[in-house]
Parts: structure tokens; C-alpha cells; sequence
């Protein structure tokens, strides 16, 4: 294990109940004696990927703050019926679309674990950024937001053209849906199966080199190997077409690590380490539980009948046309 392990496996040692409940638990295999990873996984989550300032550097939620929340959110959920009728049929993003329910005891305060204060790191000073307040220059690198230009197709934030999911990564990152991953393993790959935009990342565990840096991909180039029990997937040649982390910076210095753990026969612990020099100023790291699901990922068709696209486009043409008289 190297260093970059061994600084990772210690922050993991600060998580209570992470590392005994791997220990204590007998992980199923598959027919050639490897980590068996398959079937389809939930990452929904209403934790925050960065943690309130009112939790300082705890982990971990208590239950007293957990029955909190479950309070709040069903008292917001009646008073909004109370006040729409008709709720659930009239919006289209209400609770009943949304996948963003808590799974499991143990909850974090926040999906980043490092740094401590689960906080993002500082910016490098010449880090890529985007002016607040003004459509973000071309090329656009965010999946996903408001204030986005509406000349041409390339001023759209890249999951309403199709090209990346706001939830797929790499690294997966909860969101509103679509929160599903499917594994595929043989003996030398494995396929990770994403249901926003449909993307599938095969993941080579042989010794075959990265891909010359200057050939660049959106979902980077991923090598994997096992560590004991987990699966680790390094990933890099990130084409700089898309943010380096929550709309931040640009893809093209990071070095993404990902590591897969079967703690349970529904549970799966992911986590994520972002090298990326050029955009922060330390690495990050991450912590998401992926829940067994009893069903299928289907087909996302997002170019099929992408409808919104050009009607976004023709409407601001209507818009300009009625702007000139």
C-alpha cells in the first residue's frame, strides 16, 4: 500500500464503524475468488456534500438530530399539500420524483470527510473560475446550474446537451434522481454502469498504461486493481471540458481515485480522493454509501426526442424577435 493509501485508510480510521463493520463482515465472492460488487446501487442521499458550519469537525450525526430532520422535512412536505393543492400532479420536481431520502443509521454531516472541517479546500490563485453573475465563457464546463447563455447549444450547461450527467461523474455525486449505478465485473474488467445519461466506464484491472495525456475523455481514462478487500479505480486524462469538482475549476490536472468496499450485503462504501493541484490547494476526499437496490437501471435516452434543448433555443429567438419591436 503506498503513501497516498496510507494517509487515505488513516482518515478512514476516524469514521466510527466504518473500518469494523468491513472487518466483521464476510464479503460474498465471485466464481474466480475476487470482491463480488455486482447488481445495481443507490447513492441518494439529503446529506450535504459540504458540512454546516455548526457541526465543526463531527462526522457524524447524532440520533436526536436525525429524528430533527426527519420533523422538519415532514411538516415542510404538509405544509407545502396544505398549501398547493393538488401537489404531486401539478409540479414536476415534488418529493415523489425527488431521490433524496437518508438510507441507514450512521449518517454523516457531510459527504466530504477531508478536509476535517468537511469544507472544500482553498482555490489556487489561478485556478479557473467563473465570474458570479455573468454566463459562463466557452467552452461551458458545468453539468449543471442557472445563468447560462442562450446564443447556441454551446452556451448550455453540458447535461442539457447530453454529454455528462450532473449526478454521473466521476466522482458520483448525489442528486435530485437518477441516483443509480449498476457493476459488471468479469476476471480482468469491470464496467461501471451509470443511469443519468447512460454512461458506462470499462475499467481494465490489468497493468496496461494510461492513455497518452494528451488524448482526453470526459469520464477521464480509469485503471483499476485490487487493494485486499476493495477496488480501487484511478482515473486521469480528464479532457479540462468539464469542472474539476461541484462546478469548480477545470478537469484537465485532476487525478481522481475511487475505492469500492462491500461493508454489508446491501451496502457498498464509496470513496473518493480529488488530486487536482491546479484547482485546490489540498486533496479532497469523500464518503458516499451506495444501497443494494432489487431492480434493473434502464436506458437513459437523453439525445432521443431532446426536445428541451430546442425549445430553450427557439424560444429565446422568439424572445429576441419580440424584444426588437
Amino acid at each position: 500500500m503506498n503513501a497516498r493509501y496510507l494517509m487515505q485508510y488513516a482518515v478512514l480510521l476516524l469514521i466510527p464503524g466504518l473500518v469494523s463493520a468491513a472487518d466483521s463482515y464476510t464479503v460474498p465472492r465471485t466464481e474466480w475468488g475476487l470482491p463480488d460488487l455486482q447488481g445495481v446501487w443507490n447513492f441518494s442521499s439529503d446529506t450535504p456534500m459540504l458540512r454546516p458550519a455548526q457541526y465543526g469537525s463531527r462526522q457524524y450525526l447524532t440520533d436526536e438530530e436525525i429524528a430533527q430532520l426527519q420533523a422538519r422535512s415532514a411538516a415542510s412536505d404538509a405544509a407545502s399539500d396544505a398549501a398547493i393543492p393538488g401537489t404531486g400532479v401539478d409540479e414536476a420536481y415534488n418529493d415523489f420524483w425527488i431521490e433524496s431520502a437518508g438510507l441507514g443509521r450512521g449518517r454523516l454531516t457531510s459527504h466530504i470527510i477531508y478536509p476535517e472541517n468537511g469544507r472544500l479546500p482553498s482555490l489556487q490563485e489561478t485556478a479557473l473560475r467563473n465570474e458570479p453573475g455573468r454566463p459562463p465563457a466557452r467552452p461551458v464546463r458545468n453539468a449543471i446550474g442557472a445563468n447560462f447563455g442562450t446564443d447556441g447549444p454551446e452556451d448550455r450547461p453540458l447535461s442539457d446537451r447530453c454529454l455528462v450527467g450532473f449526478n454521473a461523474g466521476p466522482p458520483v455525486t448525489p442528486s435530485f434522481y437518477n441516483n443509480n449505478l449498476q457493476i459488471i465485473q468479469n476476471k480482468d474488467h469491470v464496467v461501471i454502469i451509470t443511469e443519468m445519461v447512460h454512461d458506462a466506464r470499462i475499467v481494465p484491472l490489468d497493468d496496461r498504461p494510461f492513455a497518452p495525456e494528451e488524448l482526453g475523455f470526459w469520464s477521464g481514462d480509469s485503471r483499476g486493481y485490487w487493494d485486499g478487500e476493495s477496488l480501487v479505480v484511478e482515473t486521469r486524462n480528464f479532457n479540462g471540458l468539464t469542472n474539476s469538482f461541484m462546478a469548480l475549476g477545470s478537469s484537465k490536472n485532476k487525478h481522481l481515485t475511487e475505492k469500492f468496499t462491500r461493508v454489508a450485503d446491501d451496502r457498498i462504501d464509496y470513496e473518493f480522493t480529488i488530486d487536482d493541484p491546479a484547482t485546490f490547494t489540498d486533496r479532497i476526499v469523500g464518503l458516499i454509501p451506495l444501497f443494494k437496490v432489487a431492480g434493473q437501471v434502464y436506458e437513459y435516452a437523453c439525445h432521443e426526442g431532446n426536445y428541451g434543448m430546442v425549445n430553450i433555443l427557439r424560444g429565446a429567438r422568439v424572445q429576441e424577435q419580440l424584444d426588437a419591436h
